[in-house]
């Protein structure tokens, strides 16, 4: 086959980057080591939901193409979240200013360049940097998540699944890890161990393992991140006055001290936007637009229940107007179920110093279209600011491949000045509402009997649970456990505490799909799905208020499916195994927003 001219391989770009409606300009072609400004590469504005990939080795520029891809979003009215693990995002609010060189590079790809600033919100974990604390509770993060932050293995999970669910329908909410504690505390207790034996799966060893990371993670300041005001992840839709999508960035200095927080939040966002949208269809653009950076860290040493909680998320969330944009070094860092849904791709270059580096470049490229370059060679050779690209065309097609030097951003490259990112946070619309953390009276309160500490205006919750039995007392054994653990005195103070009887038929919603029941087993085992073929599914209504209903294991079991997971989800449920730890699941990873339950 004769190879083509570059006058061909040049009318190919073109024609595969002529599109009719709004797109990202992302640069322009380079055929034959020349540069053409006649071959923009775009990528259409409604196809940014299909998902993509940012990929290339350190230092090649894959921060700049994600500020770059985040102003003209938010130009097009998107809004915009970034996770800004170095803090060079937060130059989206200043201007850059232009020089002889910057200018040089955009008159050579046809940009039109002009300083600007952007609308940008700024957000820190717990309060950890420089932004608007962003809380979530330990239900609404739900036993999967967490499980994943503590690093326990499937048994483990399972059987804090099992604590979950009983916190969940003894009316106990876990709001903070102290809460969380109590519970298992209590199960654990003589007092608790009838409850316990109900449970079946939970043994005394498995709950100290856990109890153990508890402390672990009190130790690493992660309580910061556990409370109320939880944080309502509506706020990431917002738009400017002007019309522009708010891009929020999310800082965490400590990454690396807390990696798996990091990653494991943000598909919490994701988890808690896809329980939240509407079905939307097919739009002319995006609801969303989220970028996960450091994607790596999401999937190392992942639990077969996490990886398909994101799969199933990617794939379902696309119809509710969200793109999800993975960011990290290499395509093999992305398990490839979820890198087959990932339709637009820029990879920047790669590296092969290394055997196991050119297994990796031959694995990227095998999952290109074929294309008129030599891409092992291409992708080796390429420079900062440049990369191989493909999309998904307004058809649904991939366009041509194309090596492409990438556009200018036009607000600053490097972080913002601080005195103005703390004037923006202390400026921003969000900050009186989550800026103060409250202690709302939960499960550690109803177990020991205290009172709440007053840290903030109280927030509603649902009525209160009846307290632990007599003799019970749950800072005393905080206190044990933390001395056994840390090897010296613990920190807590000696309180008195308030007995009361715990209620011995505790009630939960009835189910919003009765056929989703489960048989009971003979000896108080793990549960399989009844084989009865299902019945029509009842229409489900977000705002209505399930009502109680008796009838022990069996019916509390399908009211977990069945009124935490709607449609498609309960069935993703059952596929996902016939243990009880997966039976349990209240949403795609666990989670329950307390604004869900309202």
């Amino acid at each position: 086959m004769a190879s083509k001219t570059t006058a061909e391989k040049l009318a190919t770009i073109q024609k595969g980057y002529t599109l009719e409606g709004p797109t990202i300009e992302l640069g322009a072609a380079i055929i034959d080591g020349e540069l053409h400004k006649d071959a923009p590469v775009r990528l259409p504005l409604a196809m940014m939901n299909r998902h993509g990939l940012v990929a290339g080795a350190t230092g090649t520029g894959k921060t700049v193409t994600l500020h770059m891809m985040a102003e003209q979003l938010s130009t097009a009215g998107v809004p915009v979240f970034l996770a800004d693990i170095k803090g060079d995002l937060s130059g989206l609010a200043t201007a850059a200013v232009g020089s002889d060189k910057l200018k040089a590079r955009t008159d050579s790809i046809g940009q039109a360049w002009q300083g600007k600033t952007f609308p940008v919100e700024f957000l820190a974990l717990g309060g950890d940097g420089n932004g608007v604390p962003v809380r979530a509770t330990v239900t609404s993060f739900g036993p999967i998540l967490l499980s994943r932050i503590m690093e326990l293995n499937d048994t483990q999970e399972s059987s804090l699944q099992l604590v979950f669910y009983f916190a969940d329908k003894n009316g106990l909410e876990l709001i903070d890890l102290k809460d969380l504690r109590a519970v298992i505390q209590f199960l654990t207790s003589d007092e608790g161990k009838d409850q316990l034996e109900e449970l079946g799966g939970l043994s005394k060893a498995t709950a100290g393992v856990i109890l153990r990371e508890i402390v672990t993670l009190e130790a690493q300041g992660l309580e910061k991140f556990f409370g109320e005001p939880e944080f309502d992840t509506a706020e990431l839709l917002r738009t400017a006055p002007d019309g522009r999508g708010v891009v929020t960035c999310l800082e965490l200095p400590t990454l690396q001290t807390k990696p798996m927080l990091f990653s494991t939040f943000l598909m919490w966002l994701l988890a808690d936007l896809f329980e939240d949208l509407p079905e939307a269809g097919d739009l002319d653009k995006p609801k969303l637009v989220f970028f996960l950076d450091e994607a790596h860290l999401l999937f190392n040493g992942a639990s077969k229940a996490f990886l398909e909680a994101i799969t199933t998320t990617v794939r379902l969330i696309r119809s509710k107007g969200v793109g999800i944009f993975f960011v990290t070094q290499t395509p093999k860092d992305v398990p490839a179920d979820v890198l087959g849904q990932l339709a637009n791709r820029v990879q920047h270059a790669l590296r092969a110093f290394t055997p196991e580096d050119a297994k990796a470049l031959k694995a990227t490229v095998s999952t290109f279209p074929v294309s008129d370059y030599d891409l092992e060679e291409t992708l080796t050779s390429a420079g900062i600011g440049e990369a191989v690209i493909t999309v998904m065309n307004e058809k649904g097609a991939p366009t041509p491949v194309a090596l492409t030097r990438l556009r200018a951003p036009e607000s600053l490259m490097g972080p913002s000045d601080e005195a103005l990112v703390r004037s923006t946070v202390a400026g921003s619309a969000l900050l009186g509402k989550y800026g103060t953390a409250v202690d709302n009276p939960s499960a550690y309160e109803k177990l020991s009997g205290k009172a709440a500490a007053p840290t903030g205006p109280a927030a509603p919750g649902p009525s209160p649970a009846p307290a632990a039995p007599a003799g019970y007392d749950v800072d005393a054994e905080a206190r044990r456990i933390e001395e056994e653990i840390l090897g010296r005195p613990s920190s807590r103070p000696p309180q008195a505490s308030v007995p009361a009887p715990l209620d011995p038929e505790p009630q939960y919603p009835e189910p919003a799909y009765p056929e989703a029941g489960y048989d009971e087993p003979p000896s108080g085992g793990p549960r399989a799905p009844k084989s009865r073929p299902k019945a029509p599914r009842a229409p489900r209504s977000r705002q209505a208020e399930p009502q109680p209903q008796a009838g022990g294991m069996t019916g509390d079991l399908g009211g977990v499916l069945g009124g935490a997971l709607g449609g498609g989800l309960k069935s993703m449920a059952r596929s996902m195994g016939t243990q009880l730890g997966r039976e349990l699941l209240r949403g795609v990873f666990g989670t329950s927003s307390r604004r869900r339950r309202r």
